[in-house]
């Protein structure tokens, strides 16, 4: 199963920043479990949704130069708010550093002026074909599929943002 815990890409500013929404709705399965007398986004999403905010400030500011783009660490994770179903939680990504390989973040998310999660992340990125040149293909597919999803996210954006 794939999550996707973004719904939109709010702005982004090339190596810089960017700001998603992830919209909490009760119809979410995994909030039955999570809890049935209190239901909450659960803190792990929290870390996924800025992992992924901060993956795609890493692909539109490098044109998709990279098929793969994985959290390597996550630090100093502080949970401060719950998330609960008809909120939207806004995740803001500031990228910090970047070398040939990794790419530093810091990450806040709120529901409105509320914090909810705060941290550093860092995230490693490469392409399969670098180890293995008969996996190009592969890559050139990833690629395509996420340029595809990238047009769904950034959609809204009053900028308009390349991605094709």
């Amino acid at each position: 199963m794939r999550f996707w815990l973004l719904d939109r890409i709010c702005s982004y500013e090339p190596d810089t920043e960017l700001t998603a929404v992830k919209n909490v709705s009760l119809a979410e399965e995994y909030l039955a479990d999570h809890f049935p007398e209190f239901p909450v986004l659960p803190g792990v999403f929290m870390l996924e949704a800025a992992t992924q905010a901060s993956a795609w400030l890493v692909r539109l500011s490098e044109d998709f130069a990279h098929s793969i783009v994985v959290l390597h660490e996550a630090r100093a994770v502080k949970y401060a708010d719950f998330v609960t179903p008809g909120n939207a939680l806004q995740v803001r990504v500031e990228q910090t550093k970047s070398d040939e390989r990794y790419v530093h973040f810091r990450f806040e998310g709120k529901v409105e002026d509320r914090v909810s999660v705060s941290g550093r992340l860092v995230l490693e990125r490469y392409n399969l074909a670098t180890d293995d040149p008969e996996k190009a293909g592969l890559d050139a597919r990833m690629i395509a599929y996420q340029r595809s999803t990238a047009a769904l996210l950034t959609r809204n954006l009053e900028k308009a943002v390349a991605v094709s």
